[in-house]
C-alpha cells in the first residue's frame, strides 16, 4: 500500500455529482485509468486491505451490487449486504439511528434508495463516507462511469454534445450536473410531460443546456447518444401510459445517423430492445454499452479509495 494514507481531512461523501470538484473528478478518473489496466493485467491493487464496505439496498439491484462488491473485494477489503428484508431499515428504525449505528463498524457505505432527502438523511449521521448508488433523483456513479467510457473512445468530453432522449429522470438531471462541472453541451429531448422540471434545473437555465422537442434535433451533431428505460423504478404503474407517451422516443438508427460520424452509444441497463432503444443500435458497432458496464467496477474503486484514502501520491 505504498504511497496510501488515511484521509485526514473533513468527511467526504458522495451523493450527488457536483460533490466532487472538476480537479478531483480528474483524479478519480485518472486514478480509474490505473486501477483497471492493473485489473486486465491481474495485477493486484488493494489500497484499501482490511477496510468494509456496507451496501445498503432499499432498490434491488444488479449491477449496482456486483460492481461494488467485486471491487471492495478487489481492493482488499470486505463487504456488508444488507436489504430492509434483513436489516431494521425494513422495520422503522428511523434511518438517522441506523447510519449512526453502521458507520461505527465499517469504513464505507454505499446505499441505493429512493428519495435523495433520505440519503442525506443517513449521511448527515454517518461518521464514514455515504456512496449514492441510485436514488430517485440521482445516479452519479452511473455517470462517473459514462464519462470515463466517453473518455476511452472518444478522448476528452469537453466541449463535446451530449443527447439525452426520453425521461427526464435521475440520470438526466446527474448528466446536466456533469455538464456544469466539466464544460461539455448536454441536449435532452424527453415527451411533454416527462421534461426536465424548471424549479431543479433553475431559471435561467444552464448554458450547457438545451432542449428539444424533436429527438432527432438532439442528437444531431451530438457525439454520445444515450438513454433509459421508459419506466424507471418505482413508476411501473404508468408503464402502458408512457409506452404511448415515448414511442418516438426510441434511439434508431436514423437517430444515430444524425448525430456525428464517431458518436457512441450507451445505455445503463436493464434495456427493454424495441422500447427506447432497438436492437440493431444497442447490438450495433457504435454501441459501448458493456465497456460502460463494466466501466462501473473500475470507477467506483476509484471513487472509494479516493473518499477513503484522499488523493495517493
Amino acid at each position: 500500500m505504498s504511497g496510501a494514507t488515511p484521509q485526514t481531512g473533513p468527511l467526504r461523501h458522495f451523493l450527488q455529482f457536483r460533490d466532487l470538484s472538476r480537479t478531483e473528478i480528474q483524479y478519480v478518473l485518472d486514478r480509474t485509468r490505473l486501477i483497471k489496466n492493473k485489473f486486465k493485467r491481474y495485477e493486484p491493487h488493494h489500497t484499501l486491505h482490511d477496510r468494509n464496505l456496507a451496501m445498503v439496498f432499499e432498490k434491488a439491484s444488479t449491477r449496482t451490487r456486483v460492481s461494488f462488491e467485486a471491487g471492495m473485494y478487489q481492493l482488499g477489503g470486505s463487504v456488508i449486504h444488507l436489504t430492509t428484508g434483513d436489516s431494521q431499515l425494513g422495520r422503522a428504525e428511523p434511518i438517522e439511528d441506523t447510519a449512526r449505528v453502521i458507520s461505527r463498524m465499517v469504513d464505507v457505505i454505499m446505499i441505493r434508495t429512493f428519495e435523495q432527502t433520505r440519503i442525506e438523511r443517513f449521511a448527515a449521521h454517518s461518521r464514514v463516507p455515504v456512496i449514492n448508488g441510485l436514488t430517485n433523483e440521482f445516479h452519479p456513479c452511473q455517470i462517473l462511469a459514462d464519462i470515463f467510457t466517453f473518455i476511452e473512445h472518444q478522448g476528452p468530453i469537453e466541449g463535446k454534445t451530449v443527447a439525452w432522449i426520453g425521461d427526464s429522470n435521475n440520470m438526466a438531471y446527474t448528466w446536466l450536473q456533469a455538464a456544469e462541472i466539466l464544460g461539455f453541451n448536454l441536449h435532452v429531448s424527453a415527451p411533454a410531460g416527462y421534461q426536465l422540471d424548471a424549479k431543479r434545473i433553475g431559471t435561467p437555465a444552464p448554458s450547457v443546456l438545451q432542449e428539444f422537442a424533436d429527438p432527432m434535433e438532439a442528437c444531431r451533431g451530438a457525439h454520445l447518444v444515450t438513454t433509459d428505460v421508459w419506466t424507471s423504478m418505482g413508476y411501473e404503474a404508468e408503464n402502458e401510459e408512457r409506452r404511448h407517451a415515448f414511442a418516438d422516443w426510441c434511439v434508431d438508427a436514423e437517430m444515430m445517423a444524425v448525430a456525428d460520424p464517431s458518436a457512441i452509444f450507451m445505455h445503463c441497463l436493464p434495456a427493454h430492445r424495441g422500447e427506447e432503444v432497438t436492437g440493431d443500435v444497442i447490438d450495433g458497432p457504435q454501441s459501448v454499452v458493456w465497456d460502460e458496464a463494466e466501466n462501473r467496477l473500475h470507477v467506483q474503486k476509484a471513487l472509494m479509495e479516493f473518499l477513503l484514502l484522499g488523493r495517493i501520491a
